[in-house]
C-alpha cells in the first residue's frame, strides 16, 4: 500500500505526465522510457510507475508486444466516440447539478469567463493559456460532481482527459464563442432551470464536436 506521501507524488507525477501527454510533449505513439522520465521529472520511478499506470488504465498510454509502453494513438473515430458519449452525459450531468452547486462558485466562474472574453474581444495579447484551461477544466468538472453521481463524474472526466488536447487552446477561433456557451450554462444553472442548462451544455459540446472534426479531417 503506498503511504500518503507517496500518493501525492503519484498524483504530482500523473499531472506532469498528463500534461506532457496533452501538450504533445510526449507525442502519439512515442514510447515511454520509465528512467529517462524519472530522471526528467527528478521523480523516483515509484511514484511514476503509479502515474504511468494510471494513464494506461485510462486509455492515454497503451502496451503492445514489441513496443512497450507507449503514448496511444487515438484516430478521429474514437475522438468523435468520446464528444458522443459527452454529448449524453454532460446535459443529463447539468440537470442533476442544479441545486447542487454552489451559486458563489457559479458567479465566480461567470465573471472570470466574461474577463476571458472580453480579453479576446479587445485583440490585445491573448488570455493567458493556464487560464483558459483552468475554467474550461473547473466549469465541466464542478458539474460533473455537481451532480452526485460518482460514476458519472468518473467518465466524464476520463473523456475530457482524452480530448484535452483539443481543448480551447489548439481551438482558438472557439474562445469567444466557448465562453458566451459556458455563460449560457452557468446562468441557467443559477437561475435553476435544467432543462436550459442541459440544451446549453448540448448546444456547446456539438459547437465543439464540430470544430475539432474540422480540424482533425482538415487536408
Amino acid at each position: 500500500m503506498f503511504a500518503a506521501r507517496d500518493k501525492t507524488l503519484a498524483h504530482q507525477a500523473y499531472e506532469r505526465v498528463l500534461e506532457m501527454i496533452q501538450s504533445r510533449v510526449l507525442k502519439p505513439g512515442a514510447p515511454i522510457q520509465e528512467r529517462r522520465l524519472a530522471e526528467r521529472l527528478n521523480m523516483s520511478r515509484t511514484p511514476l510507475g503509479a502515474a504511468l499506470a494510471m494513464l494506461e488504465a485510462e486509455g492515454l498510454l497503451a502496451r503492445s508486444h514489441g513496443r512497450g509502453l507507449h503514448v496511444r494513438e487515438l484516430d478521429v473515430r474514437e475522438f468523435i466516440d468520446n464528444l458522443d458519449i459527452r454529448l449524453i452525459l454532460e446535459p443529463e450531468a447539468v440537470k442533476l447539478a442544479i441545486g447542487q452547486m454552489d451559486l458563489g462558485r457559479v458567479r465566480d466562474l461567470v465573471a472570470r469567463i466574461a474577463r476571458i472574453r472580453e480579453a479576446a474581444r479587445r485583440g490585445g495579447p491573448p488570455p493567458e493559456r493556464d487560464e483558459v484551461r483552468q475554467v474550461d477544466e473547473e466549469l465541466h468538472v464542478s458539474i460533473a460532481e455537481g451532480s452526485q453521481n460518482a460514476r458519472m463524474a468518473g467518465i466524464i472526466r476520463s473523456l475530457r482527459q482524452q480530448t484535452r488536447m483539443f481543448d480551447l487552446r489548439s481551438l482558438p477561433e472557439r474562445l469567444e464563442d466557448s465562453c458566451a456557451e459556458h455563460i449560457a450554462i452557468l446562468d441557467a444553472i443559477a437561475a435553476g432551470k435544467s432543462a436550459e442548462a442541459a440544451e446549453a451544455m448540448r448546444a456547446h459540446l456539438a459547437a465543439v464536436r464540430r470544430s475539432i472534426i474540422r480540424r482533425l479531417t482538415a487536408t
